[in-house]
């Protein structure tokens, strides 16, 4: 005799899929690299701004990679499964995700063009700030007034640095700190790529159909 699942296990929260995170952090590269190779940047390569504007882009991605990488010391393969309110968690609710947003900005830059960048990182932030909330309704369910009151003093997603706080110290997963490391790989392989890509155009093996600024 097989019994029907009571209502509270139907209705039992499930958590957010996290792997479409990376996914789009792949698309919007990809959509970077596409655009690189239909298009270059207005400014000539060898002007102090485009090297410049290269450069932040570069060092927005490290601050992605980084970023990431001090998430996970807090909240390893937990997500979703504990309620982490301490390090970064403190000072926003998704650092993976800003920090993701960062990185997708940071892309865009160092392929030399701002149009680039703002799209990746407004695109970024739409698809991640519309993850966030899912996830806090999942959150909500699971932690109940914990999370009610964790919600209540800090952000969605931008941070505010005057609620930092930390325990001191905090166990963390190899594992999820390795995967993290070799995701964050993905961010800083793209810049010889594009760089490549870059002098492929300039000695005129591809053609430019479009300038960005």
């Amino acid at each position: 005799m097989h019994r029907k699942p009571s209502m509270s296990a139907s209705l039992s929260p499930t958590p957010f899929n996290q792997r479409r995170r990376l996914l789009v952090i792949q698309f919007l590269s990809v959509f970077a690299l596409v655009a690189l190779l239909l298009s270059r940047p207005a400014w000539r390569e060898d002007r102090p701004f485009h090297e410049f504007i290269e450069m932040t882009g570069l060092a927005l991605v490290l601050m992605c990679v980084f970023g990431r990488l001090w998430s996970i010391l807090y909240v390893g393969n937990r997500k979703n499964a504990v309620l982490v309110t301490s390090g970064p968690y403190s000072i926003t609710r998704n650092p993976l995700y800003l920090f993701s947003t960062i990185g997708a900005t940071g892309i865009g830059l160092m392929f030399g063009s701002v149009v680039v960048a703002t799209t990746m990182g407004l695109l970024s932030y739409l698809v991640f700030r519309a993850t966030a909330a899912k996830e806090a309704v999942y959150l909500r369910n699971k932690f109940a007034n914990q999370y009610r009151s964790y919600a209540a003093r800090t952000p969605l997603f931008w941070p505010d640095f005057r609620l930092y706080q930390d325990i001191g110290e905090t166990s963390f997963s190899p594992d999820a700190l390795k995967k993290t490391f070799l995701d964050a790989l993905y961010f800083l392989a793209l810049f010889p790529v594009i760089e490549g890509l870059e002098y492929i155009q300039t000695v005129g093996y591809l053609p430019t159909v479009l300038w960005l600024y």
